[in-house]
């Protein structure tokens, strides 16, 4: 594994390139990378990097969303098969027809979507900022949120706005069950509970805060307790250890692992930049020019909301 970190290392000073890598990213792919980060960060990041290159450790929408922000750069998905299933629920012609049954309603867009969908859409958002977003919206329209319904839902409940929902959700999160919550908690009684807005509501109820993961991150920081519960995928849990050594963390459901976070490994990243160094092209996510302008006003008006501490 040395061996192979040394030649990252090697090919990444002479690309100029930075890695940037989910939180759902195996734990030695988080240990390696130059920014670690949920969509949101990440996001921004890819925006702000002096980077010519960027190894984007994630999912495909995530490479898309940084080769939009980032034209001039050179965008590396490690494994162009490391897909987003809710992402491929909706697609940019099934919006379009939802649109012409609403033509009065804004399109507010999960980033765990499409390109194309992101160009059909008026703003985009993170778990992060989603809540933030529809309240920057005027209280007079209609909101059509795509593709994941319980991220939505959780929208509608916190802005009281007429929302219509897109029946798309997150294979992974949908694992964590109200069982293994209660479960969870009998068992820990002392320990805080924190979803993803991607659970469903009976998931989310039982719990006692509900954030991103770059939120869970911030929250745990600054907290006084010392054991938490968390319902998201499992490898945050990399991440949250950490930065907080003392703390402990349990897993709501051990099964809700994403196959496609963990498609991409060592061994596939220094194939990319390896392959990039030697005049290659297999591992470069591009987006058309059209598509990527139209997909960047959502995506900026995204950025430009920041979420809630």
């Amino acid at each position: 594994m040395q061996e192979i970190l040394e030649k990252i290392r090697s090919f990444k000073q002479q690309l100029n390139a930075i890695i940037l890598a989910h939180n759902y990213q195996p734990g030695e792919i988080q240990d390696m990378a130059d920014f670690t980060g949920d969509s949101l960060g990440l996001s921004i990041k890819a925006a702000q990097t002096d980077a010519e290159v960027i190894v984007f450790c994630g999912v495909f929408f995530m490479a898309e969303t940084a080769a939009i922000l980032s034209p001039k750069k050179t965008v590396l998905l490690p494994e162009k098969h490391a897909g987003c299933p809710m992402a491929d629920m909706i697609t940019a012609e099934q919006l379009m027809d939802l649109k012409r049954e609403h033509p009065d309603a804004l399109v507010v867009c999960y980033v765990n979507s499409p390109a194309e969908v992101k160009a059909e859409s008026d703003y985009c958002c993170t778990s992060a900022n989603a809540v933030e977003v529809v309240k920057s919206l005027p209280v007079n329209k209609k909101i059509i949120f795509v593709p994941d319904k319980y991220l939505g839902g959780f929208v509608a409940e916190k802005t009281h706005r007429d929302i219509i929902l897109w029946p798309g959700y997150c294979p992974t999160h949908v694992m964590i069950t109200e069982d293994d919550i209660k479960k969870a908690k009998a068992r820990y009684p002392n320990a805080i509970v924190m979803a993803h807005p991607e659970c469903t509501k009976p998931v989310r109820i039982l719990s006692d805060q509900i954030l991103s993961t770059g939120q869970m991150l911030n929250f745990v920081k600054n907290s006084d307790i010392k054991q938490f519960i968390v319902a998201t995928e499992t490898d945050i849990i990399h991440a949250l250890k950490k930065e907080n050594p003392n703390a402990e963390f349990i897993a709501a459901c051990p099964k809700a692992v994403c196959p496609n976070m963990k498609k991409i490994t060592l061994e596939k990243i220094l194939w990319a930049v390896e392959n990039l160094a030697q005049g290659g092209s297999k591992y470069i996510i591009t987006v058309p020019k059209e598509t990527a302008i139209r997909a960047k006003k959502a995506i900026d008006r995204m950025i430009n909301v920041l979420p809630s501490k």
